[in-house]
């Protein structure tokens, strides 16, 4: 299924039990809030369909992995509800990842940002490649990774998480998030990457669907709240991109 998206697109397969949803945009894989919602949309879909055993999410392309939230929605939001409805986006998204009974495994190809640490971190198993670095830009932009902060710290750890939150403007690179079990697996080139995915994928497909959803459920235990934390999180994004701090910090961003 192919879901065209203004500049972008979303695009779910399923064969022998494995589905793949892959999300593409023209602006280094950035998510704006219809990508955000058809993302949400086929994870839920695939979430409820008998015949995945396993979800694959990926990002379409040879660069980035996932550039964050889509800075032309960002500039565009005039007040609290439309930041708020933004930001809810990726709320929707990670809670959807964290709730549907497969194993979700990521496929990072290229660099993270912002939100695609998020999603990263939503995964049950990230296989990344050499290249893949990672960085949490919200403070420098005068918000915060408010709405991704409880993935991305319940993976790797309440240290590493504040490192990448105070310093906003730092790229650490992908053997970095590998020792701090953001990554599970790092390969030096995509056909290993790809060939463990294929590998893993494949064993899950024939392993017990009741099994993996207690597993999973084990593995996410604590996390019940996250449905009304985590829009609790994205309306003070919503807020705080209305600063003239932040208003200011994307002005002198468009101008780079």
């Amino acid at each position: 299924m192919l879901r065209e998206i203004s500049e972008g697109h979303v695009r779910t397969e399923t064969h022998d039990g494995v589905t793949s949803i892959e999300f593409y945009h023209p602006q280094s894989n950035s998510l704006p809030g219809r990508l955000l919602d058809a993302l949400t949309h086929e994870v839920h879909g695939a979430g409820n369909d008998p015949n995945t055993r396993v979800i694959i999410l990926r990002s379409a392309g040879s660069k980035a992995f996932c550039a964050g939230a889509s800075f032309d929605e960002l500039v565009a939001i005039q007040n609290a509800d439309q930041g708020f409805l933004f930001f809810s986006g990726f709320a929707h998204l990670i809670n959807a990842m964290r709730k549907c009974p497969q194993f979700v495994i990521a496929r990072i190809h290229g660099r993270c940002v912002g939100g695609g640490v998020g999603i990263a971190a939503a995964a049950d198993y990230a296989i990344a490649v050499d290249g893949a670095d990672v960085k949490l830009s919200e403070l420098a932009l005068g918000i915060g990774p408010f709405v991704v902060g409880p993935a991305v710290e319940r993976r790797i750890g309440l240290s590493a998480f504040s490192s990448l939150s105070i310093d906003a403007t730092m790229w650490r690179d992908a053997e970095w998030a590998r020792k701090r079990g953001l990554y599970m697996e790092l390969h030096q080139q995509l056909s290993e990457m790809d060939e463990s995915i294929d590998r893993l994928s494949r064993a899950l497909a024939h392993s017990s669907p009741e099994a993996m959803a207690l597993l999973k459920a084990t593995f996410w235990k604590g996390t019940e709240h996250w449905d009304q934390l985590l829009v609790e999180r994205a309306a003070i994004s919503g807020r705080l991109i209305l600063s003239q701090f932040s208003r200011n910090a994307l002005h002198n961003f468009r101008k780079k």
